[in-house]
């Protein structure tokens, strides 16, 4: 069963514009010691709180490398991971990026509440088909169907930069593993790096790697 939590009343949060009547609220998420506030929205993942592999995804993936790393959120929803990402590390350019333009806007405002000044967000579209990224973090948007979201991380994942890394947290009966094989046949080296709690967090290389 999906969890209710994360599920938007009326409508989908991978939606351009959410059918859901907005229902602004704050919420408090403490990653590794970090506690930051946060304004939500209905009409987006998770409202109500940090989701488990939101959290699993923040806590096990490895910390970036120092210097300027290039890094994407992909599918940002209300900005957690940016957010967390970027100030742990000042260096870092972060790219929120999502479908949702709700989603967009409380990106926007979380990153500027927070001071996550290194924080930029955009519509897919609107970013630079020549961008690379030396990371891609993202909880992926599974409820939008497997061909719409291989295509999804097809897209971005081969923007990984030579060295770059994904990492994806998935549920396991929502297809982690199912996934993992895919990415393999797409001859990504896929690596488990954590599971707790039903949620599994997949290392993911560029292609030509497996």
């Amino acid at each position: 069963m999906a969890d209710p939590a994360a599920q938007p009343a009326g409508g989908q949060y991978f939606e351009a514009e959410p059918a859901a009547a907005t229902s602004p609220r704050s919420i408090t998420a403490d990653i590794g010691g970090m506690q930051l506030r946060f304004e939500t929205d209905s009409g987006v993942f998770s409202p109500g709180r940090l989701d488990p592999g939101t959290r699993l995804l923040l806590a096990e993936a490895p910390p970036l490398a120092a210097g300027a790393q290039r890094v994407l959120d992909l599918g940002c929803g209300w900005g957690p991971i940016a957010c967390f990402v970027a100030l742990r590390s000042p260096a870092a350019e972060v790219l929120a990026m999502d479908v949702n333009e709700r989603a967009l806007a409380l990106t926007a405002r979380n990153a500027e509440a927070t001071g996550a000044g290194n924080v930029t967000v955009a519509h897919p579209d609107e970013v630079d088909p020549d961008r690379r990224f030396d990371r891609i973090l993202c909880n992926p948007p599974i409820r939008i169907g497997k061909p719409a979201l291989h295509e999804l991380l097809a897209t971005w994942l081969d923007r990984l930069a030579a060295g770059g890394r994904a990492h994806l947290v998935v549920q396991r009966h929502l297809g982690s593993d199912s996934l993992a094989r895919w990415l393999t046949n797409r001859d990504h080296r896929v690596t488990r790096l954590a599971s707790k709690r039903g949620y599994r967090l997949l290392e993911v290389g560029p292609l030509g790697l497996s």
